[in-house]
């Protein structure tokens, strides 16, 4: 059984943690922030492939990841829900490669959100990511995980037989052998919901990036996505043109109180990194680089980092491999071996209009 330190608490981080944990490693996470103050607290937790290069690695950590979300909307307590809403394109030959990640999904032509407006409407989960993280991070300790709170310069500054670097944005600089990671910035303001539950994305708005997601009280509204920013201030120009795009958008939000408001800096790469990085006297592995998809590929993400380790020699107590018959995100959800939430929102990876509506 090795001892493994990850560094990082956001989501990532703790979705790492949680499968080398089941898997019979000894895991502790050393990380400056906590979830609730990471970049993973400011996120509208919209499973969508956003800022992030649509690689087969990258569509198949999503897939997977929707799938244990889908299971994971069973529980109320999960502060998951699965929720029906549309991808809005104003292109005439719209990139699609991401909807091979869904099990399916509808297109949509003519919309009334103006000329040559189209879009993808689908299922997906959404997380609320206050009650989503407290969660996940009670799931973790309940594994036997330690947290710690530390800022860590360097990962040798760090003990344990393995390291996964998961800090997101500093994962680079704690590597040390990257220069390829970048700030992408994120706002967001909150409204009160007027009891809304259809989402709304429209990256190709004229006026900038525009996306609406509602969940249980409030609705996240965005946003930004400027790259090379690493300003965490809240900009009211900005805020002002957000919530002028979203209440053209969805009209129902002209009057709604705003309730908060956010920045955070996504950590944006040339492509995602999920690897073992040489050079440092033991097994490190690197685990960052997700973007605005950092909920989307979580799972995906830490199955492939527990994969590493095993590939490596590390297996965990007994040579446990995986989840099943463990506590966590598996073990008080039942689901094992099963696809997601079939019956519900279906899983056969079936592209294309569907005879039978997901709005039915």
């Amino acid at each position: 059984m090795s001892s493994v330190t990850v560094v990082g608490a956001g989501v990532i981080g703790l979705s790492v943690a949680h499968e080398l944990a089941a898997a019979g490693h000894r895991v502790r996470i050393v990380a400056a922030r906590d979830a609730a103050a990471s970049v993973s607290a400011v996120a509208a937790a919209l499973w969508y492939p956003h800022d992030v290069a649509l690689t087969g690695e990258v569509l198949g950590a999503a897939r997977s990841t929707y799938d244990r979300l889908a299971r994971l909307a069973r529980d109320p307590a999960t502060g998951v829900r699965m929720r029906a809403g549309t991808v809005l394109s104003r292109r005439p030959e719209p990139d699609l490669s991401w909807t091979e990640a869904l099990p399916r999904y509808e297109t949509a032509t003519d919309l009334p959100h103006g000329p040559g407006v189209g879009g993808v409407r689908c299922v997906v989960p959404v997380a609320q990511t206050d009650v989503y993280l407290a969660w996940l991070r009670a799931s973790v300790l309940a594994l036997g995980v330690t947290i710690e709170s530390a800022e860590v310069g360097t990962v040798g500054d760090v003990g344990g037989d393995v390291v996964v670097v998961a800090a997101g944005l500093r994962s680079a600089e704690l590597l040390g052998d990257d220069d390829e990671a970048y700030p992408i910035r994120g706002q967001v303001v909150r409204l009160a919901n007027p009891g809304l539950t259809e989402w709304f994305t429209d990256g190709d708005n004229p006026a900038g990036l525009t996306y609406v997601v509602p969940r249980a009280h409030d609705v996240v509204c965005g946003g930004t996505g400027e790259v090379g920013s690493w300003d965490e201030r809240v900009d009211p120009a900005i805020e002002s043109g957000i919530l002028s795009r979203v209440r053209e958008l969805v009209p129902a939000l002209a009057d709604q109180p705003i309730l908060s408001r956010a920045v955070g800096l996504r950590p944006g790469r040339s492509r995602v990194r999920v690897e073992a990085v040489a050079g440092h006297g033991r097994p490190v592995f690197a685990c960052y680089g997700h973007g605005g998809a950092g909920f989307t590929l979580s799972w995906g993400t830490a199955t492939r980092i527990a994969e590493l380790l095993r590939a490596d020699g590390h297996n965990g107590a007994d040579g446990h491999n995986g989840t099943d018959g463990r506590k966590g995100a598996h073990g008080h959800n039942g689901a094992h071996g099963q696809n997601a939430a079939q019956g519900q929102n279906g899983t056969d990876r079936q592209n294309g209009t569907q005879a039978n509506s997901l709005y039915r």
